[in-house]
């Protein structure tokens, strides 16, 4: 987390944005007191029990999914026609 005062944040203001968007929080001051916190929409400063998911989509090794609601994924369009995936599977590999 890193620590900026108001003018630090006024004239290097695209670099806190950057740490920002990287996921890091900046906490902005005014005379020594923290006055506002910089973070990534849909964060918050309340503690999650995942800290180490919410570390792995920060660095891009996992992607947080959203609510389990059926109305926020695209539907998917079968692409084959005629046979399922297991039988595909069985004439991928031939008998064993």
């Amino acid at each position: 987390m890193k620590v900026v005062g108001i003018r630090e944040l006024k004239n290097r203001l695209s670099e806190y944005l950057r740490l920002v968007r990287r996921g890091e929080d900046v906490l902005v001051t005014d005379r020594g007191a923290v006055v506002a916190e910089l973070r990534r929409p849909g964060t918050s400063s309340v503690e999650t029990p995942y800290p180490r998911l919410i570390e792995w989509d920060r660095d891009g090794k996992a992607r947080v999914g959203a609510p389990n609601r059926p109305d926020l994924y695209p539907e998917v369009k079968p692409i084959l026609k005629g046979c399922t995936v297991s039988e595909l599977l069985s004439h991928e590999r031939g008998e064993r």
